[in-house]
């Protein structure tokens, strides 16, 4: 900063300041409006729910889980039937655990099992 030497420079030098503290007084609030909106209960709950809902892993992720539990159920009710006998009832469940787990799994292991148990059939035609 330059020294002052006349009232003349030194009034220049205050109404400066003065605009420059209006300039940065309307940005603080401006800056304090939004960060008032944005912490609203409302806001809040959008922010996080957009955000749930534009990522894709967790779609994917939960895609994958309703997949599994679908196969999981589906392949219990295959192979216990209408009615089973205990053995069976004994090993839906087991059945079912080990085929949602498996099918909820990253693809790639999916399809890592997938062409494992097709080579195993293929190899013993």
């Amino acid at each position: 900063m330059q020294n002052i030497t006349s009232a003349a420079e030194l009034k220049n030098a205050i109404q400066l300041l003065e605009v420059e503290q209006a300039e940065k007084g309307q940005l603080l609030k401006e800056q304090f409006y939004l960060t008032y909106e944005s912490l609203k209960t409302v806001n809040l709950i959008k922010s996080t729910l957009m955000e749930v809902v534009s990522s894709p892993f967790l779609i994917d992720n939960i895609l994958g889980t309703a997949m599994g539990m679908a196969t999981g159920y589906l392949s219990k009710k295959i192979f216990i039937g209408a009615s089973g006998t205990i053995l069976k009832k004994l090993l839906g469940p087991i059945l079912k655990l080990g085929v949602t787990s498996a099918v909820a799994q990253p693809i790639n292991t999916v399809k890592l099992l997938g062409k494992y148990v097709f080579q195993r059939f293929h190899h013993k035609k």
